[in-house]
């Protein structure tokens, strides 16, 4: 149950914050009676004092919050892609509480991970945390220590990918955003007395709305692929 706890805290989907509390005990409480009736018992009961106890819990609870973490640090990608795009468009100031995970966020960033929050849900993306949790009883088994190496390679290498779909989502935004900003360079030599700043605030949603447009049908493609490199790789 600490290792389930753990990493049902911290996942997407499972950890958002919209979900209600008694929903989410349920979920843990469920999980880890299907675990623990699958798996023989990894220590006996009746050897273990209150102390080791306490160790044993530490232990499974830092991995399930470790790859509950990498997890999450994947599923954040989109977002993280959006609020580039949100800040190329001048949506700074525009902040929002974010119903999914509670903490402030940008209008645009809330419309793609909704979007892709539907898009995970139907390409299997629960099946694939679930799977994530269950081979980490293979990888890590119950009770017998904890391998800090290869939990924080999984941690980095979870967040070079976020940065790495982030920036790879956010580029088409960003290529159309540097084209505009070199047309609006000319322009500014060409008309020195037309107020560039203010006339760029229109320009940037409106180009920041058409091109976020154009790239959602690619959303379900992407979803995709991100869902094969979890299973890949956090999986493996």
């Amino acid at each position: 149950m600490a290792r389930v706890a753990g990493f049902m805290l911290v996942s997407p989907i499972f950890g958002w914050r919209a979900v209600p509390i008694i929903i989410r005990a349920s979920i843990i409480v469920v999980i880890t009676v299907f675990f623990a009736t699958i798996m023989p018992p990894p220590v006996n009961a009746a050897g273990v004092n209150w102390l080791w106890a306490v160790v044993l819990i530490a232990i499974e609870a830092t991995i399930g919050l470790a790859l509950g973490l990498a997890a999450r640090l994947v599923y954040s990608s989109i977002q993280q892609g959006a609020l580039i795009a949100a800040q190329q468009m001048g949506f700074a100031d525009a902040g929002i509480i974010d119903p999914a995970s509670g903490v402030q966020s940008r209008p645009l960033a809330t419309l793609f991970d909704m979007l892709f929050a539907l898009l995970f849900l139907a390409a299997g993306g629960h099946h694939i945390l679930l799977m994530v949790l269950g081979r980490s009883f293979a990888a890590f088994p119950a009770a017998s220590g904890i391998d800090i190496t290869v939990l924080t390679e999984g941690v980095v290498r979870a967040g070079s990918a976020m940065l790495l779909f982030a920036l790879r989502f956010g580029a088409p935004m960003l290529g159309g955003f540097l084209i505009m900003a070199v047309m609006l360079c000319i322009l500014a030599k060409v008309l020195p007395e037309m107020n560039i700043l203010l006339a760029s605030f229109p320009l940037r949603v409106g180009a920041g709305l058409f091109l976020a447009a154009a790239i959602m049908p690619s959303l379900n493609a992407f979803t995709i692929e991100l869902a094969r490199w979890m299973s890949k790789y956090l999986i493996a």
